[in-house]
């Protein structure tokens, strides 16, 4: 069980820096090809960040123990939104997977245990696979990360497809996730939101839960809101999902919903006077809008979901949650176990996460350099570089291709794993 509460060292600080220096030739440009200074960074792999999807896995045990469809739904939905919630206020960018690079992560006490491998450099490409200790769910997905700065703001977008089977109910939900931006990369204090339609389709009974992630708007009040429905395959809608992504999600029956907003309405709504000011555009900050009131529980709802609260002293860590704490220690008796190639042994994000900042430039330039050397002599050799635990396959659900694990990781026989640190 891991023990730690706090980082080795404080956060290494971003202050006497200038993003604009690094970044003014990169504007509408793709950022995974550019060489990030490593003080933007946080000390996890993308890997790490991505196994962050797990956190709230109590909701699929949820799931699995649901008997109506339309029930399990209303979690699976609420445990697609709480898979992104780490994301808020973390301005860090985790540094990018070496190719071949693994994480491995057993959680006894959530009943889970996960694989993810980088499977592919250029573009970047990252695979992993969740599955229940007791065969109740696997959960899987690759994701080809897409990265643009435009000139105040760098947009995430997590291309690749999630899939959550509920083994005992011989389901198979799949969505993907919204685009991620962080604003004020130049000026100002950098903040995060979320947006985009997120999907969920019941590939066994054809229910669809569409989420919206909306964007903060012109006055600041959508900020972090995320609402949708849940409708039946023959499009009846059944219940209505609200929240915060930041906070937490309710469900409510669809007429109960109409009928509130109706009324509503008929009382008038909000007031002119209760818009402020637009935002600003121009060269100035595009600073957060105030965190509006939090969510307005509507009668008759049901708590789907809520946020465990970041850790004392976040701010000093990354913003990291009390679960992203964990992730980078080395358990006692877990180094002989691990692959070599786990994300944990890598030593730039050790050094960074030790506060370490000289000794993280200088081993992310060796390994970097590593990595182009293999690279140029697999080219030499005209050799293909074969992924270790990931295949490409179709998925069964979605028809579309996809990197689904071949197991046998946690056999444990690294013999012929490649040597990337």
């Amino acid at each position: 069980v891991p023990e730690r509460k706090m980082l080795p060292a404080d956060m290494i600080s971003r202050n006497n820096l200038n993003m604009w220096s690094v970044l003014k030739k990169c504007i509408g440009m793709e950022l995974s090809k550019i060489a990030m200074p490593v003080v933007f960074n946080e000390p996890l792999s993308f890997l790490q960040r991505i196994s962050e999807y797990m956190e709230h896995t109590h909701l699929i045990h949820k799931a699995c123990s649901l008997s109506d469809s339309i029930e399990r739904m209303q979690v699976v939905a609420a445990f697609a939104v709480s898979a992104v919630a780490s994301q808020w206020e973390r301005t860090g960018k985790p540094f990018n997977p070496l190719l071949g690079e693994t994480f491995e992560l057993t959680r006894e006490e959530d009943g889970y245990r996960l694989i993810s491998e980088q499977v592919s450099h250029h573009p970047p490409v990252s695979a992993f696979h969740a599955e229940s200790l007791k065969q109740e769910f696997e959960f899987h997905g690759t994701i080809y990360p897409k990265l643009k700065f435009w000139g105040k703001s760098v947009e995430a977008e997590p291309k690749g497809t999630m899939t959550l089977e509920l083994l005992k109910h011989k389901e198979a939900y799949t969505w993907t996730n919204p685009m991620c931006c962080v604003h004020n990369i130049i000026l100002g204090k950098l903040w995060i939101e979320q947006y985009g339609t997120v999907e969920i389709l019941n590939h066994s009974t054809g229910d669809k839960c569409v989420l919206n992630f909306k964007p903060c708007g012109m006055f600041g009040k959508e900020l972090h809101k995320v609402e949708g429905y849940i409708q039946d395959k023959s499009k009846k809608k059944h219940r209505v999902i609200y929240g915060k992504w930041t906070e937490c999600m309710y469900s409510v029956d669809s007429k109960v919903y109409d009928s509130n907003k109706k009324a509503e309405k008929k009382a008038g709504g909000i007031s002119k006077k209760q818009k402020q000011e637009t935002c600003a555009e121009g060269d100035e900050a595009d600073d957060m809008p105030d965190l509006q009131e939090t969510v307005t529980v509507i009668p008759g709802s049901a708590l789907l979901w809520k946020i465990t609260p970041r850790p004392p002293h976040s701010e000093k860590m990354y913003n990291f949650t009390s679960f992203a704490l964990t992730l980078n220690e080395m358990e006692p008796g877990m180094e002989g176990l691990l692959a070599p190639t786990d994300c944990r042994l890598r030593p730039d994000l050790k050094a960074m996460e030790d506060g370490d900042l000289d000794g993280a430039m200088t081993e992310k330039e060796r390994l970097e350099d590593k990595q182009r050397a293999a690279r140029k002599e697999r080219s030499k050799e005209e050799e293909e570089w074969s992924t270790r635990w990931f295949q490409t396959k179709t998925n069964p659900y979605t028809g579309a291709e996809d990197w689904l694990y071949s197991g046998g990781y946690f056999e444990r026989n690294f013999v012929d794993s490649p040597n990337i640190y």
